[in-house]
Parts: C-alpha cells; sequence; structure tokens
C-alpha cells in the first residue's frame, strides 16, 4: 500500500514506519521537524519529509495515497490542542485529494470504562484522567473531529506506553475497552494500526487494545 505516516519521529510514528517498510509498504512521512527523523528509517521507499504548518505540503504529501496514520500527540502534560488542530488539518488535506483511509493514535481514557473493571483500576485510571487531563481533552476533540469528518476513520486508544517488543498478542475491543487492560508496547499499538487499515470493522470506529 502507498502510505502516509505524521509523527514519525515519536515511540508510535517510528514503529509504524519501521513496520510499514519492513512490509513492503510505500511510506511517506510528515513530521514537524525533518532533521528529527532517524537515520535507521531512512530507505528507498522513505519519500519525503514535510513539515505540518506547509498546508500544501502537508495535502502533497497525502495525495495519491491508499491511506494515512498519525502518531501525532503532544509530549508533554499540555496538549495546547495539538491533536486535534493538526488532525483537522490532515483531513483537509485528506478530503482536498480524495484520500478517505485515516488511522489514528488516541488514548484508552477517551473511550467508555471497561465493563467488569476491579476497583482499583478503574481509581487508577481516573486519578491519571485528572494529572493528564488537558492531554485527553484534546484527544476527545480531535476524536470528535474525526466523527464529523467524511474520512473512513479509526481512533485506536491504547493505555499506557510501553517500550516492549512487537509481540502480535493483545486484545482489542471495537467500541470499547479491554478490562483490566493496564499496558501495551508501542511497537503493537503500531501493528495494531497497520492491522486494521484493511479492516472494515474497525472503520469509524474507537478500537480499545491491551495486553
Amino acid at each position: 500500500m502507498r502510505l502516509t505516516v505524521f509523527g514519525a519521529t515519536g515511540g508510535v510514528g517510528r514503529e509504524i514506519v519501521g513496520q510499514a517498510l519492513a512490509a513492503g509498504h510505500e511510506v511517506t512521512v510528515v513530521v514537524r521537524d525533518p532533521a528529527g527523523l532517524p537515520e535507521s528509517l531512512a530507505g528507498a521507499a522513505l519519500h519525503a519529509a514535510v513539515p505540518l504548518d506547509d498546508a500544501a505540503a502537508v495535502r502533497g504529501a497525502v495525495a495519491g495515497r491508499d491511506a494515512v496514520l498519525s502518531g501525532l500527540g503532544s509530549r508533554g502534560r499540555k496538549a495546547n490542542g495539538i491533536a486535534e488542530r493538526l488532525t483537522g488539518r490532515i483531513l483537509t488535506a485528506m478530503e482536498a485529494e480524495d484520500v478517505r483511509r485515516l488511522v489514528v493514535v488516541s488514548a484508552a481514557p477517551v473511550g467508555p470504562e471497561a465493563v467488569g473493571d476491579p476497583l482499583m483500576d478503574r481509581l487508577t485510571r481516573r486519578v491519571i484522567g485528572a494529572i493528564l487531563s488537558d492531554l485527553y481533552a484534546d484527544l476527545a476533540r480531535m476524536e470528535a473531529v474525526l466523527a464529523h469528518s467524511a474520512a473512513d476513520w479509526t481512533s485506536v486508544r491504547p493505555p499506557k506506553l510501553t517500550n516492549g517488543p512487537r509481540t502480535g498478542v493483545y486484545r482489542r475491543v471495537v467500541g470499547g475497552t479491554p478490562r483490566s487492560g493496564r499496558s501495551i508496547s508501542r511497537a503493537d499499538v503500531a501493528h495494531a494500526m497497520l492491522a486494521m487499515l484493511d479492516d472494515p470493522g474497525t472503520v469509524e470506529q474507537g478500537v480499545g487494545i491491551a495486553y
């Protein structure tokens, strides 16, 4: 497939690009700072790195692509609306170029509480949600933008992210949250996002994933 990946210098984004290239996909990356792209992701199938504040470049990066994936998100506790704002920019470019498939990374607290979660898990999630409320509010607004778009979108909602290996073994709940799902590696988040690209059952859905 011909893919465009946003946020390729982040932990999930790097995994998406690396796994996509390894699988033989043709990949274009879009990053805020092209100099931040690691040399390990360079290759013949890696076509371009363009700044996100250049609307024409973003549109060019999605033109003629089969799908778009986004690992965008704030790296601190203050989101400053980055996920909402930049996802809106991606959607505008996709609509202009008639590209429909979009898979983005969100977070478990944006989705519903898991049915039957133990009390301690629920309390822990609420404490974390309070601490990172600005980030999760930004992601919730991002998902609202997706819901009102014409794109065939999927929002992937992981819990705590780790730097563990890709296992390909994890639980997922379309429209919900896995019970007692406490963590998942960035590598497996990327694996899940790539696997959902051609899964019609995930279109216009939030998908909870966890070990």
